[in-house]
């Protein structure tokens, strides 16, 4: 890494050397993991959706049977999609994603989950009510810098992937 100079103003020519740590770090990744379903998954979706459909039409709930008809078609189609590689930055002035940006001032603390089954990923606590955990897939080459950001910026603090994310993930979405 080449070590950047700067003037400083203590005494005359003065040679400071600047801050050592990264400014930013960017990557692509896939927006979320994806686990390949078999045609037996989708079998059983199946299944399960018509069984509902019938139970909720024997109960007369035509609504109800409409939409969970909508819901596991949307399911399905939602299951099969694969997922768009995306970009991330970690900068000294936020995390972006995509093209949302998070401005420190909106996150409260970071985790760095190396031993996550589906790779390294970045945990974010933000002060937003709907979205208060960003989960972010990192590059085991990239955590040092990625933390070298953070910690100078944010709390670091245990935290952990919600319950039902990790159910979700047991099931393949």
């Amino acid at each position: 890494m080449r070590e950047l100079y700067t003037v400083g103003s203590i005494g005359c020519g003065t040679i400071l050397p600047m801050e050592s740590s990264p400014r930013s770090v960017t990557w692509e990744a896939p927006e979320h993991h994806h686990v390949e379903k078999g045609n037996d998954w989708f079998f059983a979706l199946a299944i399960i959706i018509v069984a509902l459909v019938i139970v909720a039409i024997l109960l007369s709930d035509t609504l109800s049977a409409l939409l969970i008809g909508l819901a596991g078609t949307a399911l399905a189609i939602s299951a099969a999609k694969r997922p768009s590689i995306i970009s991330f930055a970690v900068t000294v002035r936020g995390v972006k994603v995509d093209d949302d940006i998070y401005p420190f001032a909106t996150l409260k603390s970071y985790a760095i989950d190396e031993e996550s089954p589906t790779g390294p990923q970045l945990l974010i606590k933000s002060a937003r009510k709907i979205m208060p955990l960003i989960v972010i897939p990192i590059p085991a080459e990239h955590i040092d810098e990625i933390e070298s950001i953070l910690k100078e910026k944010l709390a670091e603090e245990d935290l952990e992937e919600p319950l039902f994310m990790k159910i979700l993930e047991l099931f393949g979405f």
